[in-house]
Formats: structure tokens, sequence, C-alpha cells
């Protein structure tokens, strides 16, 4: 990250800086979020002691990128940015609907990883089962079209509840202690995420008694877990980048970042 004697930077030039910036934060939010619908609970992994569905491990950078936003940019440039994840997820879903209730071309023009053949029924979350010659799509829309639907709920309270703890933070500490906002913040709306997220994915499964409470509740420890360790292990990372950021972006202590 070069940089340049203040003198020499135009309000032009400073500007695209900062919206430079914002975009690569804005950005990594947005990919990660996505990344976590796309692959969501088509696999589970043993992290240690934790027991994840693959979509979580990008899902901590997320507050990370909030809480990079909320402090340089604003409250209001940080709601913006979960409102536009929003619409992502629903574009998501509605793009994964059309195409699995679109026509399929003639099962004898099929590629042969097109089609899958269930020897017995497969459970699936969303309290169906498939069986027989199934498309592979068809799984992993099964696979996915609930697990976005819990996303979408989760995310849009786990996210803006981040954003308005951060500066509710931001205001009893008067502006000091950035670790006190960034974890308290990000703690609590991560509780928030993964109790919804789990019970809202897994509910019909849970429902129908294929799955029992302790397992429910083991998958909520687990999701739970390693976000809170992550988001511990990311204070000195936010530390280090809004002091190297401040300084890039000519923005005081206490300050944000102007709008246009």
């Amino acid at each position: 990250m070069t940089d340049v004697p203040a003198s020499a930077l135009t309000e032009a030039e400073l500007y695209e800086r900062r919206e430079r910036v914002f975009l690569i934060l804005a950005g990594v939010f947005l990919s990660a979020m996505t990344l976590l619908n796309i692959i969501g609970i088509t696999k589970f992994i043993q992290l240690g002691p934790f027991a994840l569905a693959v979509g979580v491990l990008p899902y901590p950078i997320t507050f990370l990128c909030t809480d990079l936003i909320c402090e340089l940019y604003g409250k209001k440039r940080a709601n913006f940015l979960v409102t536009v994840g929003l619409f992502i997820n629903g574009f998501i879903l509605l793009v994964m609907t059309v195409a699995q209730y679109a026509a399929s071309v003639d099962p004898s023009t099929m590629p042969p990883w097109q089609t899958l053949d269930l020897a017995s029924p497969v459970p699936l979350p969303t309290g169906d089962s498939l069986e027989g010659k199934v498309e592979l799509f068809s799984i992993m829309y099964a696979m996915t079209s609930g697990a976005v639907t819990a996303s979408m709920v989760a995310y849009i309270t786990a996210q803006y509840c981040d954003v308005q703890l951060f500066h509710f933070w931001k205001r009893v500490t008067k502006g000091k202690h950035l670790w006190i906002r960034n974890n308290f913040s990000t703690l609590l709306s991560q509780l928030v995420d993964s109790v919804m997220v789990v019970t809202v994915t897994f509910g019909a499964v849970f429902y129908r008694g294929d799955m029992t409470i302790s397992t429910l509740l083991i998958l909520v420890a687990s999701n739970y877990g390693f976000k809170a360790t992550v988001a511990l292990l990311d204070t000195i990372p936010l530390y280090i980048l809004v002091a190297r950021l401040r300084r890039y972006l000519r923005i005081e202590p206490d300050a944000i970042a102007a709008s246009a």
C-alpha cells in the first residue's frame, strides 16, 4: 500500500482512493457471502473441535469487512452494503429456482454427469426426499435453496444487528477501545446468526424426526464456536488495518470518509 504526501493528493484523487478501498472491502464481503450460499451445506467438515458446513468457512470475514466499513465509512455505508447483500441473496435464490423449474433437455441428450441414479431414497433438509434417476442440479438445488433461505433470514438479522451494536458500543465508549465494539458487536450478532441459520435450515429435518435435539445443538455450538473464535482472532488484524487505512485514506481519528 504505497502512500504520497497529503499535499500531493488532489481532492478528486483522495475521493477515488477512498472509493477504491470501499469497493475492495465490499467485494470481499459480497464474495464471502455468495460463496456461503453456493457451497452451503453440500459438505460437512471436522475442523478441530468444530463440525461445520463448508459454507461457514468464509462467513466470519463478512463481519470483519462490515466492522472496517463502520469504522472508516460510517453506519450509512455499512447498512447500504448489507442491503445490497440481501438483494444478492434474493437474486441467487431466484436464478436457482428458475433453473430448477425450467424444462430440461431430452434425457437422451444429457451429458452423463447431469443425472445420478439413487438406489434408495435420500432425505433432504427441505423435508422431501429424492429417489431413482435425478438430475445433479436437483440435488444441488435441494441442498442449497433451503440454506439460502435460512441464510437470508439469519443474514439480514445478524448483519444489521452487527452494524447497530458496533455504533452503540462506539457511542458508549466515546469512540475509544476499538476492541470492545468489534468483539461485543460481532460475538452477539454471530450468536444470532448461528442459532437462526441452523434452526431454519434443519428445522424440517428435526421436525420429521431425522435429527435429534443433541445433533441440532452440536451444529449450533460448532457453528458459533468457530465464528466466535475467528471473531476474537481478527481483533489484531482489525487494529492493524484500521491504523494503516486511516493513514492511507487521510481519515482523522474519530472521523469517517466523507461521501460525495
